[in-house]
């Protein structure tokens, strides 16, 4: 069976993890079939990044790690060259990225959690940078978290490596909103999704990633307002009406 599913109903692509089984950890096969999932998305408004069965994702798989220990350095790099890729895959996907976080999120879950846009937890979640206590470090998925958290936060959780609840993922910022609904939580942030200009939204993404400096953010405003889609959005408002892309 394939580790990942991939399905598109209209203007969202969903990506599932599939090895509820094994908690969705993730082993060679799974980080390359994600990393081809996010590598084109099309024109789509939204992808929403899920794991079936009782956790989103629990880090690493067991196996795969059970046969790292036999590694090379060298292959080591590879490896996690390989992790990398998929993670710059989601975090560069040029779709906004919507995670539906519930049970456990551990290790590289987080990774995951960290490269999505939009993250929605259950009550009940639990998270981890969980690599310290097996002696190893959050590494490659650093770069990805210490943008949503922080150096404060990672300063204590990468060091201890404990688990944390959903209310002190969402106060450090690796999540955005912590709600008993998850399916009806992630419909209303499409919804809010679909009433943004499509490109906008992509642009606005972007500025995000790239951080552009004074003067290319004043090019970037006179674009977007000189574009078709920001044309249409400026008139749409001053003529009291929605904007075509919002049906």
């Amino acid at each position: 069976m394939a580790a990942l599913r991939v399905e598109q109903a209209k203007d969202v692509v969903r990506v599932t993890l599939a090895r509820p089984e094994r908690r969705n950890a993730f082993d060679a096969e799974l980080i390359d079939e994600l990393a081809a999932a996010f590598a084109d998305v099309g024109d789509v408004r939204a992808v929403v990044l899920a794991g079936d069965g009782e956790s989103f994702c629990a880090g690493a798989d067991i196996d795969w790690m059970r046969a790292s220990v036999e590694l090379s350095y060298e292959e080591n790099v590879a490896e996690a060259r390989r992790l990398r890729k998929m993670l710059v895959a989601i975090d560069s996907c040029p779709a906004p990225v919507i995670a539906r976080v519930q049970g456990h999120a551990l290790g590289g879950g987080c990774g995951l959690i960290a490269c999505a846009d939009v993250v929605v937890a259950s009550t009940d979640a639990q998270f981890a940078f969980s690599e310290v206590k097996l002696g190893i470090i959050p590494s490659v998925i650093s770069p990805f978290a210490l943008a949503k958290i922080g150096p404060s936060a990672a300063r204590r959780y990468f060091v201890t490596g404990e688990r944390f609840d959903a209310a002190t993922a969402l106060r450090i910022g690796l999540v955005h909103e912590v709600a008993d609904d998850l399916d009806e939580a992630v419909e209303r942030m499409l919804g809010e999704l679909r009433t943004a200009g499509p490109e906008a939204a992509r642009h606005a993404k972007q500025l995000v990633l790239e951080r552009p400096d004074a003067l290319a953010t004043e090019r970037r405003n006179a674009q977007r307002r000189t574009s078709d889609e920001g044309q249409e959005g400026l008139r749409a408002f001053l003529e009291k009406r929605r904007p075509s892309w919002h049906l």
